[in-house]
C-alpha cells in the first residue's frame, strides 16, 4: 500500500516543472488517485458482508486525500473531481453504516433461547489429539447459535436438508479433508433447506457431542451434530 502511494505521489508531482514555466503548453490528465479512491470505495461496499474488507474503504478514503492536494496544489492540470468526491463521500458512508450494520446483526441475530457459542470452543489444539474439547462436551444437548460456512462436499445437490459446517472459508472454498473437530453435521428441522454458497451460514439448534466418530459420507466423519431449528 505504501508502495502504491508513493507511486502516485509522484505521478501527480511529475508536472511540478511544466506548471512552472508558463511558457509551457500544460495538458491536463485524470488523477490516479482519484480513480483508485472510487474504484476501492465500490469494491469496499463487501464490507457490508466481510468485516475485514473495511479496510478497502480506508484505503479508498486516503486516495481521496491524495487527489484533493493534488487538485489544490495544480488547480488547472488534473481531471477527475467528480471521481474522488464520488469516492470519498461513498467510502465515508461505508466506513459509518458498515460497522453500525454488523454491530445491530451480531446484538440480534441469536433468537430467544440459544446461546451464542464461537467455533473455537470446538476446535482441538495444534499437536493434541483431534477429538471433542471439554468446552464441547460440557454444550452437549444444549440449545446453541453458531456460524460456519458449507463444505462443499457435503452436498450433493444445490439445495440439502443435511449438510457440514466449517470454521473457515478457506476449508470450506477448497473443500478438502478439515480436521475432525473443525466440522459439525447440521441436520436441518421442518421445511427448512440450505442452498450450496461460501455465505456464513447462522444456525440456532440443539448440540450432540459424540464420543466416537460418527460416519458421514464423503469424509471422515464428524464428532458434533446440530439438529438445527433455525437456519438464517
Amino acid at each position: 500500500m505504501a508502495t502504491t502511494i508513493e507511486n502516485v505521489e509522484r505521478a501527480e508531482d511529475s508536472v511540478t516543472s511544466s506548471a512552472s514555466d508558463p511558457g509551457l503548453e500544460v495538458y491536463q490528465s485524470v488523477s490516479q488517485s482519484a480513480v483508485a479512491s472510487l474504484v476501492l470505495s465500490v469494491f469496499g461496499l463487501t464490507a457490508f458482508i466481510f468485516v475485514p474488507m473495511l479496510a478497502l474503504p480506508i484505503a479508498s478514503f486516503i486516495f481521496a486525500l491524495l487527489s484533493f492536494n493534488a487538485f489544490r496544489k495544480f488547480p488547472g492540470e488534473y481531471l477527475g473531481r467528480p471521481m474522488a468526491y464520488a469516492g470519498a463521500a461513498l467510502c465515508g458512508v461505508t466506513l459509518v453504516v458498515a460497522p453500525i450494520w454488523h454491530t445491530y446483526v451480531y446484538l440480534t441475530e441469536v433468537p430467544e433461547g440459544y446461546a451464542r457459542v464461537d467455533f473455537g470452543s470446538f476446535l482441538s489444539d495444534s499437536g493434541r489429539p483431534d477429538v471433542p474439547t471439554q468446552a464441547a462436551i460440557n454444550l452437549n444437548g444444549e440449545q446453541i447459535f453458531i456460524k460456519g460456512y458449507i463444505h462443499p462436499t457435503s452436498m450433493d445437490s444445490l439445495h440439502a436438508k443435511r449438510f457440514v459446517i466449517v470454521p473457515d472459508l478457506g476449508t470450506c472454498c477448497f473443500g478438502n479433508q478439515p480436521p475432525l473437530t473443525h466440522m459439525i453435521e447440521v441436520s436441518l428441522t421442518g421445511d427448512q433447506y440450505a442452498t450450496k454458497s461460501y455465505r456464513r451460514q447462522r444456525l440456532a439448534g440443539t448440540l450432540r457431542v459424540n464420543q466416537n466418530l460418527k460416519p458421514i459420507e464423503g469424509l471422515n466423519g464428524v464428532f458434533y451434530q446440530l439438529k438445527a431449528d433455525v437456519l438464517k
